[in-house]
């Protein structure tokens, strides 16, 4: 188990080099997964039983790692008071804009299969 914990925070360190390196505008953690996705899909092709051991223990206490979140919201809600408005249809607008977006992408995917299967 431990060799899991140290692949996940080895691959955590190595993201938060790569963006430090290259001044990426992305998380460490987030460029840690996707060097952990790339590492698992070159080399093994699936996931080592320790990495699974690991990961299945942190996803069971996930709900646990909202708490500060949480805690964030509260300390901060005289701010989300005052600005609800703004709050209100920033939320609306960007999920109509990623509705729109993904059904866009998706029709055009959908219109390039067809005609693919049509060609053959």
């Amino acid at each position: 188990m431990l060799n899991g914990v140290v692949v996940l925070l080895g691959c955590q360190l190595a993201g938060e080099w790569v963006v430090v390196a290259l001044g990426l505008p992305v998380p460490g953690p987030v460029m840690g997964m996707l060097l952990l996705v790339i590492g698992l899909l070159v080399m093994k092709r699936r996931v080592p039983d320790a990495l699974r051991r690991v990961s299945d223990n942190l996803l069971s206490h996930l709900a646990l790692l909202f708490v500060p979140a949480g805690v964030g919201l509260m300390s901060h809600f005289e701010l989300l008071a005052r600005e609800w408005l703004v709050l209100v249809v920033t939320l609306i607008a960007s999920t109509a804009i990623t509705m729109a977006v993904t059904g866009w992408v998706l029709s055009r995917l959908a219109r390039r299969m067809i005609a693919e299967g049509e060609e053959s």
